[in-house]
């Protein structure tokens, strides 16, 4: 009788550690946020933010109730030409001065199939706040060989500029515009369980 009081109560404790939200840590340093865009109909041209945090909790061990806030600063903004990035940190693009940040605010991480998830929720940009769902690859939860546990995630899909107000472009002599509509997203994050 003992022992199934003793296995229940396991059962029990276990039951509620992982019912319990579990906070995580972005990693900064094995994580990025990088997008790209068409330019001149011919090619990409591509840039990452350097400067953002994001703060994660999540009970189920596939992380289906995952709630992620996610704060971009715009001025952070790098595509390797100080010119470009110049242009971009200004009143025609970002306005970083009127804007200075870019946040994610998750309403859901569903499991479409296997560790392909879809993460919907509100992205404000611009002073413009827009629902937006893109697609996720849940990498699961490991313990590292430094005793921490972490999680992976990588998110990936596309947004469409003009309806956050950044519409700045160049009609090309041959048609056709100069910068593309689309912007293409894609960010690994790893996460440290606190």
């Amino acid at each position: 009788m003992k022992k199934v009081i003793i296995i229940g109560l396991a059962s029990l404790a276990s039951l509620i550690a992982i019912s319990q939200s579990r906070s995580w840590k972005l990693d900064k340093s094995h994580s990025s946020i990088n997008f790209a865009v068409d330019h001149l109909l011919i090619s990409e041209t591509k840039g990452q933010f350097k400067d953002y945090t994001l703060t994660a909790s999540a009970a189920k061990p596939d992380f289906t109730d995952a709630q992620i806030d996610l704060t971009i600063q715009t001025a952070s903004i790098n595509t390797e030409d100080e010119g470009r990035d110049g242009h971009l940190k200004g009143e025609d693009f970002f306005d970083v001065a009127k804007y200075p940040t870019i946040t994610f605010k998750s309403k859901s991480f569903k499991k479409v199939k296997g560790n392909y998830y879809k993460l919907s929720g509100d992205m404000t940009m611009h002073g413009v706040t827009k629902p937006v769902t893109l697609d996720a690859q849940f990498k699961g939860i490991i313990k590292s060989p430094f005793g921490d546990t972490r999680a992976g995630v990588n998110v990936y899909g596309e947004i469409d500029r003009y309806a956050f107000g950044l519409k700045w472009n160049k009609a090309m002599e041959t048609g056709g515009l100069a910068v593309g509509q689309k912007v293409r997203l894609a960010a690994s994050i790893e996460l440290t369980q606190q």
